[in-house]
């Protein structure tokens, strides 16, 4: 399979690299590994719904999004697609097939223009050829990506729906470690596409956004959320469960 690049290809520009240090992960990288990221990093441009990678592609390097959201996700044999996350700015994905050396285990499309940093594979693999001990520092974007995993995976076994969804919806925020602080209350994405992360059916993911809505937790709009007490947010996510 191949990949669906879009022509145009552009040096990291300033702004972005001021962006980067905001990324939990890249801001606490020593100088050595920053300065080789944005020498070697270029910036591609992505049409709405159009693929970075695809699931079976081999590993071609490493992606961060400057602009625009980017779900990960895999489409079944039925044409049914399930939705693991959106990746917005600035966040990093794709190094799993770095780690383990198999191919890519699902599809990353655009879900509206984007720009889209990447570092190509032959670059990092002349990193770590060099400088073993970056294989750390991809352990730690790894390692993050698996802290969220299994969080969700508990959270599916002990926890109601309603602190699932106020789980996820902070984790969206903040994400998925991501970021250094919450920088923006508004989530961009479709009732039908949080649905499919949790699980669950739209109808009943409505619902529950519903109740959140009355209590001024938040607002709903087409395809976005405005988060107005993450206080409340955050207490209903850890709130102890009655099983």
């Amino acid at each position: 399979m191949t990949t669906d690049f879009k022509k145009g290809i552009e040096v990291l520009e300033p702004i972005y690299i001021d962006h980067l240090e905001h990324n939990a992960w890249f801001s606490q990288l020593p100088s050595m590994f920053k300065e080789f990221i944005v020498s070697h990093a270029v910036q591609q441009h992505f049409a709405k719904e159009q693929a970075i990678f695809r699931s079976g592609n081999s590993f071609n390097g490493i992606y961060a999004v400057l602009e625009g959201a980017v779900r990960l996700g895999y489409i079944d044999i039925e044409g049914k697609e399930s939705v693991a996350a959106i990746v917005e700015p600035i966040m990093w994905f794709g190094e799993i097939s770095l780690v383990d050396a198999q191919p890519r285990s699902h599809n990353a499309i655009t879900t509206q223009k984007s720009l889209i940093l990447h570092i190509p594979s032959a670059a990092i693999k002349n990193l770590l050829q060099q400088y073993p001990l970056f294989w750390y520092h991809i352990a730690q974007l790894t390692s993050q990506k698996l802290r969220f995993a299994f969080l969700e995976l508990i959270a599916i076994q002990t926890q109601s729906l309603t602190q699932r969804l106020a789980q996820r919806l902070l984790f969206i925020l903040n994400g998925y470690g991501n970021h250094l602080m919450i920088e923006t209350n508004t989530i961009h994405l479709s009732q039908e596409q949080l649905a499919q992360m949790l699980t669950c059916s739209r109808q009943t993911v409505n619902q529950e956004l519903q109740d959140l809505e009355k209590q001024s937790i938040l607002r709903l709009s087409f395809r976005k959320i405005e988060i107005f007490d993450l206080g409340k947010l955050h207490r209903i996510a850890h709130a102890s469960s009655d099983f």
